[in-house]
């Protein structure tokens, strides 16, 4: 049971608007609880990013009582209730079939008992109800005392909740990554790692992307490697295990220096993914020659695989073939303008802070880290706001132009030509203008084509 003076948090922190549902259902005759990650998130003390009521009301009972409503799934009791700005999904209190297609019951039937309706719930910390009105908690599977614990714990059989859905194998990792849990080893045993074949790559990418995201990404990645959900969605992951054991190990701690935004995490996960299969040994050194480029070619497949958008995978896969830049204090303006051409500047900082996180993933000191980056971040900086010419998209001259001036056709020539021109004007951008360019073409025909 909640003590007493733990009510008003936990009121303080529900929006009026979901007040205001919950009251108008109660006053009609119905239950009203919260369910879902809101309770989880109140009795923790976090902010809850959704709010979910469950009623005995039935959806057609629902829309009577609220003027703005949407039917996002009434077949499984759901409505959608607009109150000022806010939406609030009302779902009636159900019992569900079983999950032949792994992700929607076969059937569902309305039902008045509460409980029976938390039955179906995954983990035990996402099965509570709570009446904010009535200062009720309802807890039937002992939600609360695993909070208190900070512990995952399926309800009731594991293997049974995972059969139903899957997905949910995926999410007995990810709370333990966003929320800093362990799980229990009971659940953990009910996971059938290729059973995640069933589920839709959307899916999956949703599910992994809130794990690496969260503030203890290491604890779910783990899991996923010990559970073999890991191998069964990225068998690219097969190689590491069979040849390095440790690169894993280093991927995760790069993953949790880096940044936490979604392309940042899935960048440091992936980036030296090519090392396994272009390991070599050259007498006590071992070599990975090239693994960026092969590490580029496997995130690729992933990352298409897992239906990321266009604009998500370039991002990724250009700090994964780059991130073995060269950071040296030594390297000429001419070689970081060149740099940025290749990244692209909406990517260089990023790059920048992939490198910070492998360097500390590697076991060097986050001072180190940032001592050894601050002056090539000066120096980009500077690059990023005083200067125009990046790509040769950025020249004074364009290919049409080019052909015109030597009397060129159409063909890899012209890129060669504008190639050259690039490198000459990044060695001074002053030099970027139209007269200038002409008149080095004019020595550059004189040594080529007299």
């Amino acid at each position: 049971m909640l003590r007493w003076g733990k009510w008003p948090n936990i009121c303080r922190q529900i929006p009026a608007e979901v007040f205001n549902v919950l009251q108008r259902l109660q006053s009609g005759g119905y239950q009203a609880y919260l369910v879902g990650g809101a309770p989880r998130d109140l009795l923790r003390g976090s902010p809850p990013q959704d709010w979910d009521i469950a009623t005995d009301a039935w959806p057609a009972e629902v829309k009577a009582i609220f003027d703005r409503t949407i039917a996002l799934g009434e077949k499984f009791g759901t409505v959608a209730v607009l109150i000022g700005d806010q939406q609030v999904e009302v779902t009636t209190f159900r019992r569900e079939g079983e999950y032949s297609d792994g992700r929607r019951p076969d059937w569902v039937e309305f039902t008045p008992d509460l409980v029976a309706d938390l039955a179906r719930r995954d983990f035990t910390i996402n099965a509570l109800a709570l009446d904010p009105i009535g200062r009720r908690l309802v807890d039937p599977y002992r939600g609360l005392w695993a909070l208190k614990r900070r512990l995952v714990k399926a309800v009731g059989d594991p293997a049974a909740r995972f059969q139903e859905d899957p997905l949910r194998m995926l999410r007995f990792y990810r709370f333990q990554s966003t929320l800093g849990f362990r799980g229990e080893t009971a659940t953990e045993q009910g996971i059938e790692a290729e059973a995640i074949t069933k589920i839709s790559g959307e899916r999956i990418r949703d599910e992994l992307t809130k794990l690496l995201v969260g503030a203890e990404p290491a604890r779910g990645l783990k899991g996923l490697a010990r559970s073999g959900l890991l191998t069964a969605i990225m068998p690219e992951f097969k190689a590491v295990w069979a040849t390095d054991p440790s690169l894993f190990a280093h991927l995760v701690a790069t993953v949790q220096a880096i940044k936490p935004a979604a392309e940042l995490r899935w960048a440091a996960f992936l980036h030296d993914l090519g090392k396994a299969t272009t390991r070599q040994v050259e007498g006590n050194r071992v070599r990975y020659y090239g693994h960026e480029k092969v590490g580029q070619e496997l995130a690729a497949g992933i990352l298409e695989r897992l239906r990321f958008s266009n604009a998500f995978q370039d991002k990724v896969l250009t700090l994964i073939r780059w991130h073995m830049f060269p950071a040296a204090p030594w390297l000429t303006d001419a070689a970081l303008r060149r740099l940025v051409g290749k990244v692209g500047p909406e990517n260089i900082i990023a790059l920048l802070e992939l490198r910070r996180a492998d360097i500390v993933g590697t076991g060097g000191s986050v001072c180190y880290a940032q001592e050894s980056l601050a002056q090539f971040h000066r120096r980009v900086q500077a690059l990023l706001t005083g200067e125009t010419v990046f790509t040769r998209k950025d020249l004074a001259v364009n290919g049409r132009e080019v052909m015109a001036f030597l009397g060129l056709p159409p063909g890899p020539k012209v890129g060669a030509v504008l190639n050259d021109i690039f490198h000459w004007v990044t060695e001074d951008p002053a030099r970027n203008r139209k007269d200038l360019i002409l008149g080095y073409l004019q020595k550059w025909r004189a040594e080529h084509f007299d």
